[in-house]
């Protein structure tokens, strides 16, 4: 079976991503779209291009398999994160219902693909469900977080829970704040990136004080991010084996805190696709199967 990732830190057999060519399509499908979808400012298209190229180099050492999603005129430039509309257990894919409305169409274009790549389709979160892969975290195979937010809600966790009810013997629903409200973007792994079944990276001033000690009692060591760092994205961080990672550059306290917990870490500029569109390393790449 090449598909299933009940984990965010076992080594990456298979990822999906989707290259600025195909999200962007040009540097006037940006003008178009950015202030709309409420990007920072407008991506350079040509400057996103080789940051992006450079982000697969980094990914091709450490995953064997790397998959592009196609084109699509039903999506914006949103789609470059193909983290948020699906996600991928060991028994099919789980199409998400998502919180902004600019991407209510992702889940559709990601089930094409997946149809084409032989991984079924375990459910969808439908009706007034909201659920966003942003706020889904994989504690171990068998445990999963969930934020609770203005992107995913309470009727979206509902439904996860019940298409997960023989993969998963624990689901926590993680309050989250409204930080800066509802148009911008707050998911759990915005505060939460797991580096290792007993590691993780958070920014604790936004985690609730509860969840914060049920993750230590559980073993897990938080490295923090210091505040000076967290708008530039150092909470974000990609983990493609234990202890292997991969993070945004300009963040050199939080890779320091990283390196000294025995991290590897690696790093690529991500102004165009990343910060201007409040999508780190994690939101560029769903991994479809871990083991």
């Amino acid at each position: 079976m090449s598909y299933g990732c009940q984990s965010m830190v076992l080594p990456v057999r298979r990822m999906l991503v989707k290259h600025p060519k195909d999200a962007f399509i040009s540097p006037e499908h940006l003008a178009a779209q950015w202030k709309d979808l409420n990007y920072l400012s407008c991506p350079d298209y040509a400057k996103a291009i080789e940051e992006y190229d450079f982000l697969v180099t980094l990914l091709f050492k450490a995953v064997p398999q790397i998959e592009y999603l196609p084109t699509s005129g039903d999506v914006g430039l949103d789609s470059i994160y193909t983290h948020d509309p699906v996600i991928v257990t060991r028994r099919g894919a789980i199409l998400r219902n998502m919180g902004k409305e600019q991407r209510l169409h992702e889940p559709d274009a990601a089930r094409k693909y997946l149809d084409l790549a032989g991984v079924p389709v375990l459910g969808s979160i439908t009706g007034a469900g909201r659920l966003e892969g942003g706020d889904v975290v994989w504690i171990d195979e068998r445990t999963i977080a969930v934020g609770q937010g203005y992107r995913t809600n309470a009727e979206g966790i509902r439904q996860l829970r019940e298409l997960t009810a023989d993969l998963v013997d624990e689901l926590i629903v993680v309050p989250l704040v409204h930080w800066t409200g509802p148009t911008d973007v707050l998911h759990l792994m915005s505060m939460l990136s797991p580096i290792d079944h007993d590691l993780a990276l958070v920014y604790s001033r936004l985690l609730p004080t509860p969840f914060r000690q049920w993750l230590i009692a559980r073993g897990i060591r938080l490295v923090e991010v210091p505040d000076e760092e967290y708008d530039s994205m150092g909470c974000n961080v990609l983990a493609v084996a234990p202890r292997q990672c991969i993070m945004i550059a300009g963040n050199p306290r939080t890779r320091r805190r990283l390196e000294e917990a025995g991290a590897h870490v690696s790093e690529f500029a991500g102004e165009e696709i990343c910060r201007k569109g409040a999508g780190g390393p994690t939101c560029l790449t769903r991994p479809i199967w871990r083991e």
